[in-house]
């Protein structure tokens, strides 16, 4: 085989996994931009809450500042597991782009050292890579009804 048509087979089946870091890569994005929102709405009711606690030194609470009190706890701590699969969500995401840098490294080391042997290595690598995605997407999906939960107990509480 020509050494050149040879590099050229081996970029090609690098690419797979450079496609799969840039696609996680995205998801990454995605995942962070949540977990800012995520958090920025916890410190905003933690906020809230402590405002709450220095009036309640000054005289007793209204029925609508109480009920007001305990939808920010329930939400605070809806929020809390939120972030956590987003946490989660994240670190699948990051561990499978480590994996797919790895599976790149193994394809080019066959290559280098003409050998064979990395092929179920390489299969193994990806596949785990493939399956952490798949375990991202679901803490990402577990993520988002748990939102929507927190949106719908808000403005029933409002009502």
């Amino acid at each position: 085989m020509d050494i050149s048509l040879a590099v050229v087979e081996v970029i090609q089946a690098m690419l797979a996994p450079g496609l799969m870091i840039s696609a996680c890569g995205l998801l990454l994005l995605s995942m962070n931009n949540k977990y800012s929102l995520v958090v920025n709405r916890i410190r905003l009711l933690g906020e809230e809450r402590r405002r709450f606690s220095i009036k309640a030194s000054e005289r007793e609470f209204l029925y609508q500042e109480e009920v007001r009190l305990k939808s920010i706890s329930i939400q605070l701590d809806k929020l809390k597991y939120r972030v956590k699969m987003v946490r989660n969500a994240v670190f699948s995401y990051s561990l499978a782009v480590a994996l797919f840098v790895i599976t790149s490294m193994q394809i080019g080391a066959s290559f280098i050292l003409k050998s064979s042997n990395f092929e179920t290595l390489v299969i193994v690598s990806f596949s785990i890579g493939m399956f952490l995605v798949l375990v991202g997407i679901c803490f990402a999906a577990i993520e988002t009804i748990k939102g929507y939960e927190i949106i719908s107990y808000e403005t029933k509480a409002d009502e």
